[in-house]
């Protein structure tokens, strides 16, 4: 294998970098060097900032103005070629950057060689990088208003439905279905929030930084800057081409987004399941058993939890590349992309179908109700109703109600069927004012509190999610 290696190694040195070698890389180098497999996703951006980058050259006189049309012309027709699947993407040339460079050339002879005036790949593809992790957060976001337009729209259907709220996956008190479906609007709306407040910090732009140390050509960064879009220039060339504090930022922002995921996820995989039969899944996120007919399984969900690790993973994966990288570029920094490219196309796919199954699952409201009636879920309103009408502390209320608990639970009774002879053996002051607050209804109206689960605070609410997250437009579910 060494002699193999060292054969390979005789080929020609690369014609865009390799005036200092004699030879060429060894074949197993050029395949642990290359990364065109995966940042060939990066053309567009390349093009695109190179367009910006030439044109500033042009406006500078750094280079003749023929050269820099015959540039853009010649970006032109590679951006066709790529874009109609012509283009031949080669290993040799190791990244997305040479393969442009190299077709560019072939096409419009020695005027390609000038575009890389007063550039490096370093600041070059940090630039790429931005703005592909940009546009991808712009997505993420877009794709998570559409799950709360979702999540917005069955709430409203479902402002009154009751279901057992849970702590430790315990029935704890009842609230409405509505008022659970919010939770995920608000969790979803500071995933939101993490997305644009990692895309304002990374709207800076590297480009002009060059290899590290900026460039002795007379550039205007602010130029390039504005046509990309970005909001200035960052202020540091050595920081410019090393941070990858954007694309941690981003995956962080992902990975907490997933995990929302995971969760509701989680409780569609329990809800669905026979022991609760709150939810029923469509057949188009739902699958079946080779061997069981009667089965439906919610993989949907289950793989929306499962591909969760993915996106955290993405995170660990970048996170430990970065940490002990000197000042600037360090080849390291090539294995920034597929974490990104990963945690971002994975995140994409599990908000569409987490949103395709909020659409369509199909809510068994009766079965909600029957489980909230149940497991004494209105103690907490005994409890209440003791300290307001009968004077007592609610520490003493609270022991007063877990005795009423206990006698229904020996007698297999909920608690509005408890006699009032036998609350009154526990706590005289009770009257038969006290059946007024034990249903199950009435208890998730009382809880009238700013943010409560009232079904007049939930419309409420719901009015309010659509005005801070939808602008104000009503969406059905999708």
């Amino acid at each position: 294998m060494a002699k193999s290696n060292k054969a390979k190694a005789r080929q020609p040195a690369n014609r865009l970098w390799g005036g200092r070698f004699k030879t060429g890389p060894a074949e197993a180098m050029e395949r642990i060097n290359a990364s065109i497999g995966f940042d060939q996703r990066l053309w567009r951006q390349d093009i695109t900032a190179s367009r910006a980058h030439c044109r500033m050259l042009i406006s500078r006189k750094i280079i003749p103005a023929r050269d820099g049309k015959a540039i853009l012309k010649g970006l032109d027709a590679v951006w066709k070629e790529i874009e109609s699947g012509r283009f031949h993407f080669r290993t040799a040339l190791e990244d997305i950057h040479m393969n442009v460079e190299d077709r560019l050339t072939t096409l419009i002879g020695d005027a390609g060689g000038r575009l890389h005036t007063a550039r490096s790949r370093n600041d070059q593809v940090a630039t790429d990088f931005r703005l592909w992790v940009r546009d991808a957060v712009d997505g993420i976001e877009a794709r998570l208003a559409d799950l709360q337009a979702a999540l917005i729209g069955r709430a409203r259907e479902h402002a009154a439905t009751i279901m057992p709220g849970f702590t430790h996956l315990q029935t704890a008190q009842p609230v409405t279905f509505g008022h659970h479906l919010l939770a995920y609007v608000e969790m979803f709306g500071r995933d939101r929030g993490r997305m644009r407040d990692a895309r304002a910090r990374m709207n800076e732009c590297p480009l002009g930084a060059a290899a590290l140390a900026g460039t002795s050509f007379p550039i205007d960064r602010k130029m390039t800057a504005k046509e990309l879009g970005f909001d200035r220039p960052m202020a540091n060339s050595l920081d410019a081409v090393s941070d990858r504090d954007f694309a941690l930022e981003f995956l962080a922002a992902a990975a907490i987004a997933s995990g929302h995921l995971s969760r509701l996820a989680e409780e569609m995989v329990v809800f669905s399941s026979e022991r609760f039969r709150f939810l029923r899944l469509s057949d188009a996120f739902s699958t079946g058993s080779s061997i069981m007919p009667q089965k439906r399984n919610p993989d949907g969900a289950e793989l929306v939890r499962a591909k969760t690790g993915r996106v955290m993973g993405a995170l660990t994966a970048l996170s430990v590349v970065m940490k002990g990288l000197p000042l600037a570029y360090s080849k390291d920094m090539q294995e920034d992309k597929e974490p990104v490219f990963e945690g971002a196309d994975t995140l994409a796919l599990t908000l569409e179908v987490m949103t395709g199954m909020v659409a369509d699952m199909t809510v068994n409201a009766e079965a909600m109700r029957a489980a909230a009636d149940g497991a004494f879920s209105t103690a907490t309103d005994l409890a209440d109703w003791l300290v307001r009408e009968a004077g007592l502390t609610f520490r003493q209320a609270h022991h007063v109600s877990g005795r009423i608990v206990r006698l229904a639970e020996e007698k297999n009774l909920r608690l509005d069927q408890v006699s009032l002879a036998d609350m009154r053996s526990v706590e005289p002051r009770i009257t038969k004012d006290v059946f007024g607050v034990l249903g199950v209804e009435r208890s998730a109206a009382s809880r009238v509190s700013e943010g409560g689960t009232s079904p007049a605070r939930v419309r409420k609410a719901i009015a309010a999610a659509e005005k801070r997250y939808l602008g104000g437009r009503r969406k059905k579910a999708l």
